[in-house]
């Protein structure tokens, strides 16, 4: 059994785990939503103090709730990116420094795998190869997850994330921050056909559209172009009809993306990561698709979408057990992509034992 006390400070969560390869024995999560939401989002230099201030009793609350010890904590993990720079490091130095104190390995830990092992802290039986639909408020990209630690980007978003585009159309609503929630809110009591918005289709330059690759800039700037005709009438916002028919047309366009990537590449798996998994129209959307045509589609519990140290030491257990540990001196980077993930190891060592749990579950390393 591989043990893993996991950090995680990417954004704006200080987030403490203690994993025992897939079982959660402790998450803590140290919240800056409400001092960033004065400021309608994240203030990078303030996430970083914030992060300076309860990392350390997030650690302590973490292993008081596991009932663990430092004897019983085979390696030390962090996210090492992508992210925000400071906040980054404040994490990995807060990791480094407990490795060298308690000799233990070090693992770096890539934020989007941590994403995508999410959905095995409820499904720790889950074998590769799949579909994962990233959607996050950074992030929207479909990627081919062939084994663990190997991962092809098959499609993705060509300008705003679709987190990124929830926010924006929610500070366009006034509907606060974050975005996601605050419009998933507003969109319950709204009709999702009372507006047509455009999908946001991406050309290719020998003619018809990518087939998977999306974009919401277009769609963002519809909803802002409808907002400002609406308001020229002197008439409340319809904000609820507007909420809910921009939430439709996003999930309608990753849905349509997810299913197509799958369906070509003969993958009978989606899995969903990322905070706007959380989504209800998304997760409603995606369902009633597959289940057409019999593709399985697996969404983390809602606890788990947003970001937490529980996702990072899933993925740490899963490299440990295999012997893979990260340098002391690797430093942290604001953008990675995923298909990298393996430059973040060092060679796995002979004389480190492979956890027989991980080999069950058919990660052999």
């Amino acid at each position: 059994m591989t043990t893993v006390l996991a950090i995680e400070t990417s954004c704006d969560e200080t987030a403490v785990a203690v994993i025992k390869n897939c079982e959660i024995l402790s998450n803590v999560v140290a919240s800056q939503m409400a001092a960033h939401s004065q400021f309608g989002g994240i203030v990078p230099e303030f996430a970083s103090r914030q992060h300076l201030e309860t990392i350390d009793a997030a650690i302590a609350q973490a292993l008081t709730d596991a009932g663990s010890d430092w004897n019983q904590i085979d390696g030390i993990a962090a996210t090492c990116a992508p992210g925000l720079v400071g906040a980054l490091m404040v994490g990995t130095t807060a990791a480094k420094t407990l490795a060298m104190l308690h000799q233990k390995p070090f693992l770096g830990i890539h934020h989007l795998e941590g994403h995508i092992y999410a959905c095995y802290l409820s499904q720790p039986q889950l074998q590769p190869p799949f579909l994962c639909l990233l959607v996050s408020g950074g992030h929207t990209s479909l990627i081919h997850v062939r084994a663990p630690g190997d991962y092809h980007s098959l499609g993705r978003t060509r300008d705003d994330a679709a987190g990124e585009a929830f926010d924006k159309v929610a500070r366009l609503l006034q509907l606060g921050y974050p975005g996601g929630p605050a419009i998933d809110k507003a969109a319950k009591t709204g009709n999702p056909d009372a507006f047509a918005f455009p999908e946001g289709k991406v050309s290719r330059p020998e003619g018809g559209y990518h087939r998977y690759d999306c974009s919401f800039s277009g769609l963002k700037t519809a909803v802002l172009r409808l907002v400002q005709q609406l308001e020229a009438t002197g008439e409340p916002l319809p904000v609820a009809d507007l909420a809910a028919s921009f939430q439709k047309t996003v999930a309608q366009a990753l849905t349509s993306r997810a299913i197509a990537c799958a369906t070509d590449y003969q993958l009978d798996t989606i899995v969903v990561g990322g905070g706007v998994a959380a989504n209800s129209a998304l997760r409603e959307h995606l369902q009633a698709a597959a289940s057409e045509r019999q593709i399985r589609v697996i969404f983390p519990p809602l606890k788990f979408c947003t970001d937490n140290a529980a996702m990072i030491g899933c993925a740490a257990a899963s490299h440990l057990a295999q012997g893979r540990t990260s340098p002391l001196d690797l430093g942290v980077r604001s953008r990675m992509p995923l298909a990298e993930v393996m430059h973040l190891y060092q060679p796995p060592t002979t004389n480190q034992p492979v956890s027989d749990a991980f080999a069950k579950s058919g990660e052999s390393p």
